[in-house]
């Protein structure tokens, strides 16, 4: 079975001459779910400590910030999704619009920052299973961290290739528990915030360390925003795509910004964001155990390992899926794109992420991990954006999403450009890697795929 773009003189052309194509198993739930449950993960179980403890309170406005570029670039993301819904998200609309070479670099790099983005879900699920054995009273001579990272890792490797199915059912059901234990949290929290349960709140000026660290803030969280791409990466597992992509992508961005902010607001007026910057990457739980004791850390701490699993379990979903869309154009070698007959899944492509992931998860800096992601992510969002504009202006005969984006042309410009300005925020470290990734691809494509030339790539 080929999949076909027509041209603009709208004759069929193959960009994938031969092989088994990916099965449509993903509904609007399951694309809610993979949205949601990617970005809960981080900015609710991982972040609040870290965002709290370099912006104050006003951290929320970094949470807000991210929030409007992901929205910014999640409405034209949603017109090239409906207008092209395959496996491969960002990468196949930015080759179809601005050809080989630079959807080349995007796809592979983009597959990278997956990778960190994944290793740096798992390590903070590490982080939440060593404070369950803390609060069971049990003590391990050694740091178990990177060993449950990996452990976990290589079992959600096996159940994404067991079956597409298996791996929404997981998703659907962590992520229904996930929000209900949030949903529960944050009314409570919100109403002892605002004085009703008679606690009071803590005294703090709203941005004691000055308004720049919440912008560097808002770069450092936007790894929290990447789970409306992973929808986009897996758009040909996607269902009825012209209306379920368009109400995962936005819906997920909407619920999870209003989910942030509310745990900003909590945290802060519960604890002094000094003293939650000192709690690192499980600041969540000490709130939960302020507000609601010790039963209430715990209740935490499982929502923690669900949403840091949930997470991981969708990027990993979506890095093969960009592997398998890149492999499949013959910009790495097509074996990755192989797909197994017994589960329908591309098997290779998981496992290659698997061995990766696993190098990453070694590595053990969650921040670094973490602004590498979202520097990865950022340069495809803007491109995206981009492309919007480019196939608007060249309107070839195929192109007919059914979704548009409102506000048209000024909306993709102001996202593509936001995408780029929040770079500059990043640490230079992250910066630094995210550059070399990206030099390392562009020169993986010229060399490899020297000889390759996409069909249904549209020319200017």
């Amino acid at each position: 079975m080929s999949e076909a773009i027509p041209e603009e003189d709208g004759e069929q052309v193959s960009v994938h001459e031969e092989g088994v194509e990916l099965e449509r198993t993903i509904g609007l739930m399951g694309g809610l779910t993979i949205g949601i449950g990617t970005m809960i993960g981080a900015g609710i179980f991982v972040f609040p400590g870290l965002a709290a403890g370099n912006a104050g309170p006003a951290a929320i406005l970094s949470f807000i910030i991210g929030g409007l570029i992901a929205l910014l670039v999640a409405l034209p993301a949603s017109e090239l999704a409906t207008a092209m819904p395959r496996s491969g998200g960002g990468y196949f609309f930015i080759s179809r619009a601005l050809g080989t070479k630079a959807g080349g670099m995007v796809g592979v790099s983009i597959w990278f920052g997956l990778i960190f983005a994944t290793a740096f879900y798992l390590v903070g699920f590490g982080y939440y299973a060593i404070q369950v054995l803390y609060e069971a009273g049990l003590t391990i001579g050694f740091d178990p961290v990177v060993l449950l990272a990996v452990f976990f890792g290589v079992l959600l490797v096996l159940i994404n290739i067991s079956g597409t199915e298996n791996t929404e059912k997981l998703q659907n059901s962590v992520v229904t528990l996930l929000i209900v234990i949030l949903v529960v949290f944050l009314i409570y929290g919100s109403l002892d915030a605002v004085g009703v349960l008679g606690r009071e709140t803590v005294p703090e000026e709203f941005a004691p360390f000055g308004i720049a660290p919440v912008f560097s803030t808002a770069a450092l969280v936007f790894t929290s925003y990447l789970g409306f791409a992973q929808v986009a990466t897996i758009a040909g597992d996607i269902e009825d795509p012209g209306r379920n992509l368009p109400l995962a992508m936005v819906g997920s961005v909407v619920v999870v910004t209003i989910l942030y902010a509310l745990t900003i607001f909590v945290a802060t007026s519960a604890i002094d964001s000094v003293t939650l910057g000192g709690f690192g990457e499980t600041a969540i739980v000490e709130v939960s155990r302020e507000l609601l004791g010790v039963l209430g850390a715990i209740t935490i701490l499982v929502a923690g390992l669900l949403a840091t699993i949930s997470s991981a379990n969708a990027s990993i979903l979506a890095s093969s899926r960009a592997l398998y869309s890149v492999s499949r154009d013959r910009l790495v070698p097509q074996k990755l794109s192989e797909i197994n007959l017994k589960y329908g899944t591309p098997h290779i492509a998981l496992i290659s992420a698997g061995i990766f992931i696993v190098g990453l998860v070694l590595v053990g800096q969650v921040e670094l991990l973490a602004e590498v992601a979202s520097f990865l992510h950022l340069v495809m969002y803007g491109l995206i954006c981009f492309s919007v504009i480019f196939f608007r202006r060249t309107s070839p005969d195929w192109y007919e999403p059914d979704f548009k984006t409102p506000g048209y042309p000024g909306l993709p410009i102001i996202g593509g450009i936001s995408s780029f300005v929040l770079i500059a925020f990043m640490q230079p470290a992250s910066r630094w890697i995210g550059i070399a990734i990206l030099l390392i691809a562009g020169l993986w494509t010229v060399i490899y795929a020297s000889d390759v030339e996409l069909k249904g790539v549209l020319e200017e």
